[in-house]
């Protein structure tokens, strides 16, 4: 009996085992299908509106759903109807057109705080003007005080070069420092040279250069890496400064539908390199850990520094905060058009015998791109010139095959004069084109100057070129070198009109509309590594977006005419 009762109980316990996961599943079920359904509702819902994505799996919609800062859904208003509930703010564009937040893949964020709050002589057309604004700026100062500023072009006023005679009988007691609007090139006044040592028989520096009269005597104009003996003895602004400088910018941007930035520094030849980290220290975690943070920004670092910034993201990450992310390293390999150090084949016309400068040595350059590229940073490189473009081409080559396959996306910052067959270099070995389309509108009536016609229509600012040879294309605008305005350098890259122009210049590299707002949307995010986060208004992504004053798609993509009515980061209004 015993015998029997052990094997039925062993029977019916093996029997219910094998049914116990349907039993469970039907159990489950059943309580689950009594449990209602939690609904979703979003904080922000968007509609009646033309909203386009950058997305191109679902390129336009008409509403958008947010919910704790990222995107839940795009599409009609019929689908995302259900999102609504107690607490949604629905926000009626009237037709407006809205555009993923704006992306600028090359400024130099503080440095353009802190100039709007010196001597901006951006614009000037008159040497008169120019001294005038000194004079004033000196009237204003205490003695002894730092005269500091920049933004002048002396192509505005007809090519002819500042010298310190001009400001010396004005700025007797005042050292003054003012940087040319490419950042390659500055004026000092004759105590800033006696402040800094720099006579006539001061040699010049590697890769920089002391502007002289035919007696020898320094003219006062340094070029890039001479500007180094004085940058060094500039007054270095205080943390306040340099944070009210961060908010300052930061603000500006949001006025220009800008909500993340790639920041390149206060790095430029003939700076220190430790202006970058100060920054990243005092100003950037300070203003993240108290949320004083307004716009996105992605840092990168110099390369000789790129040992630091390897032990920092091993630490922290690539993304310290939906406000801060950790970039790679920046480099230069030449100077700049304006200031005719530019490296090029071939010389320029309008200063023979000179070809430009190299303001890195090569060798030293390939072994710092060969370390940090081998540590997994993404390395990001400043060329100009055809030339210099070339060498770094190489060079990326190099590398990338002695630290084998991976997903790099090594950067060349400007990309601006490129010989033949270059441009199809980037796409070939998957090289960022990091460009800034509004260098263009100057560099129209300079560029034939210095480099000959020929040469100027055939390898200036290639931008359809790159695209055809399947090159990522990020648009940046340099700021504060050229204005950071996205919506105005889109413009540019599809029009292609310098002022007083009414035809294009080299008509044949005008990209279509949607090409370049990509440029300052999704590939402009993609380039940072940054497209899982922002860069369209995709679900999961931030929800980040500008409404623009137009109404009409079809004429905003026409004309490129309209302007920022308001600027939402995260989902949240801060502009205006």
């Amino acid at each position: 009996m015993n015998r029997f009762v052990v094997v039925s109980a062993a029977v019916f316990l093996l029997i219910s085992l094998a049914y116990l996961p349907l039993l469970n599943e039907l159990y489950w079920s059943t309580l689950t299908s009594l449990i209602p359904p939690v609904k979703i509702i979003a904080d922000l819902l968007v509609t009646n509106g033309t909203i386009f994505t950058s997305d191109t799996s679902s390129p336009f919609a008409d509403s958008m759903a947010i919910r704790n800062g990222r995107v839940l859904k795009v599409g009609s208003f019929t689908t995302l109807k259900d999102f609504l509930g107690d607490g949604t703010v629905e926000l009626n564009l009237e037709g407006k057109v809205v555009v993923t937040g704006l992306i600028d893949s090359h400024v130099h964020l503080i440095s353009g705080g802190l100039q709007m709050a010196q001597v901006g002589l951006r614009g000037v057309t008159q040497k008169e003007e120019f001294c005038r604004m000194v004079k004033d700026a000196v009237q204003n100062a205490k003695e002894g005080s730092w005269i500091l500023g920049g933004g002048w072009n002396n192509d505005f006023w007809g090519g002819e070069l500042p010298s310190s005679s001009w400001i010396d009988e004005i700025s007797p007691h005042n050292p003054v420092w003012l940087i040319r609007m490419d950042g390659h090139m500055a004026l000092a006044n004759s105590l800033t040279l006696k402040i800094a040592g720099v006579t006539s028989l001061t040699e010049d520096p590697v890769g920089g250069t002391i502007m002289r009269l035919p007696s020898g005597e320094p003219t006062g104009l340094l070029i890039d890496a001479a500007m180094e003996l004085v940058s060094s003895f500039v007054q270095e602004v205080s943390v306040d400064e340099r944070r009210e400088a961060l908010l300052r910018a930061s603000k500006y941007a949001l006025t220009r539908g800008v909500t993340t930035v790639i920041d390149l520094g206060r790095y430029y030849p003939g700076t220190t390199d430790e202006l970058s980290w100060n920054d990243f220290q005092d100003v950037y975690l300070w203003a993240d850990s108290t949320k004083m943070m307004l716009i996105r920004t992605c840092l990168f670092f110099p390369i000789t520094t790129w040992s630091r910034l390897v032990d920092l993201k091993l630490q922290k990450g690539h993304v310290l905060s939906e406000w801060l992310y950790l970039g790679g390293v920046k480099a230069f390999i030449d100077g700049s058009l304006g200031s005719n150090s530019a490296l090029f084949y071939e010389e320029y016309l309008d200063k023979p015998n000179n070809h430009g400068l190299e303001v890195m040595d090569p060798e030293i350059l390939s072994n710092l791109t060969m370390s940090a590229d081998k540590s997994g940073l993404q390395v990001a490189i400043h060329a100009i010139g055809d030339k210099a473009n070339d060498m770094i081409l190489d060079m990326y080559k190099s590398v990338a095959a002695a630290n084998g396959e991976r997903d790099r996306r090594f950067r060349i910052e400007h990309a601006q004069h490129l010989a033949p067959g270059s441009s199809d270099r980037f796409g070939q070995h998957h090289i960022v084109a990091s460009v800034q389309p509004d260098h263009l509108l100057d560099d129209a009536d300079t560029a034939p100057k210095k480099l000959g016609f020929d040469r100027a229509q055939k390898e200036s600012y290639l931008f359809q070129s790159l695209l055809n040879g399947n090159a990522l294309v990020a648009f940046g605008s340099d700021w504060p070198v050229a204005d950071i305005n996205p919506l105005h350098s889109i413009r540019t890259a599809v029009k292609r009109i310098p002022p007083k122009w009414d035809h294009a210049w080299i008509p044949s590299e005008c990209i279509s509309f949607t090409d370049a707002l990509n440029s300052h949307t999704i590939s402009a995010a993609r380039a940072a590594f940054l497209d899982h986060h922002l860069g369209s208004l995709s679900p999961g992504k931030l929800a980040d977006f500008v409404i623009l004053s137009t109404n009409s798609w079809d004429e905003f993509s026409k004309d490129v005419s309209a302007s920022v009515l308001a600027t939402y980061v995260g989902g949240k209004q801060v502009y205006p």
